[in-house]
C-alpha cells in the first residue's frame, strides 16, 4: 500500500507495517551560508580554469561519502587475528592501512594500542581534527566544546558517561589530534573471540572504540 506525506513523494511500506516516520523537511530552506557560497564559487572556478571537471570533483565527493567506521574496523580486525600486521600497523599506520587497499591521501596517523592497564581516549582540543579517511565524518559531540574540554580535565568522567568504567589500577591516555596528526585507538580484542573470522570481528568494532570513548564486547 501507499501513502502520502507533506513531501512530494510516495513511499511503499508492506501491508500491515506501521508506517516508517520521515525526517522533517521544511518548506523553506535555510539561507545559504558564507562557506557553502565560497565552496561552490570555488568548484565553479576549478571547472571553469579547467583545474578539475565536474565528473572528478563528483567522484572525489562520492569517494569521501564511502568512507566511514568500517574501514577501521577492517584495519582493527586485522591486527586482531595477524600479530605481524598489528606490528606494522603500530609501527606506520599509513602504510599498513595500504596493505588493505585503503588509501588516507597524505594524512599522518598514529595508531595506539590500549592495554590491560592502559587505555587510550582520542580528542582534538583545538577543532576537531578527525582521522576522516579512515573513520568518516566525526560524530557531533565530538566536536562539541565540552567533549573537547572535559576528555581533557576529567576522562574518567567522560567515559563514565558513555558507558565505560575503568579499574582504578587502569590508566588513561588522550591523546590531542591536530590538523598535522591524526590518531585511532586499537582497543584490545575482547575476550572469548578466539577463532573469530575477521569480518565477525570487525562486526565488534565501532566508531566511538576506534576513538576510545567505549570498549567492543562480544556479547
Amino acid at each position: 500500500m501507499s501513502h502520502t506525506h507533506d513531501h512530494d513523494h510516495d513511499h511503499h511500506h508492506p501491508a500491515g507495517s506501521a508506517p516508517q516516520r520521515h525526517p522533517f523537511q521544511p518548506d523553506d530552506p535555510p539561507p545559504t551560508g558564507h562557506y557553502q557560497l565560497m565552496a561552490v564559487a570555488l568548484r565553479e572556478l576549478l571547472i571553469e580554469k579547467g583545474v578539475l571537471g565536474a565528473d572528478e570533483i563528483r567522484a572525489q565527493i562520492e569517494r569521501m561519502d564511502a568512507r566511514g567506521p568500517h574501514l577501521g574496523a577492517k584495519v582493527v580486525a586485522k591486527a586482531w587475528s595477524d600479530p605481524a600486521y598489528k606490528a606494522r600497523l603500530l609501527a606506520d599506520g599509513p602504510k599498513a592501512c595500504a596493505e588493505l587497499g585503503i588509501e588516507l591521501d597524505g594524512m599522518r596517523l598514529t595508531v595506539v594500542e590500549d592495554k590491560p592497564a592502559l587505555h587510550n581516549l582520542i580528542v582534538c582540543t583545538l577543532c576537531s581534527c578527525y582521522p576522516r579517511a579512515l573513520l568518516g565524518l566525526p560524530p557531533a559531540w565530538y566536536k562539541s566544546a565540552d567533549y573537547r574540554k572535559r576528555a581533557v580535565r576529567e576522562p574518567r568522567a567522560v567515559l563514565k558517561e558513555f558507558g565505560t568504567e575503568l579499574a582504578a589500577t587502569t590508566a588513561v591516555r588522550v591523546h590531542d589530534s591536530t590538523a598535522e596528526l591524526r590518531y585511532i585507538v586499537l582497543p584490545l580484542r575482547p575476550a572469548g573471540t578466539e577463532g573469530w573470522s575477521e569480518e565477525k570481528l570487525a562486526g565488534l568494532v565501532t566508531r566511538d572504540t576506534m576513538i576510545g570513548v567505549t570498549l567492543p564486547k562480544a556479547g
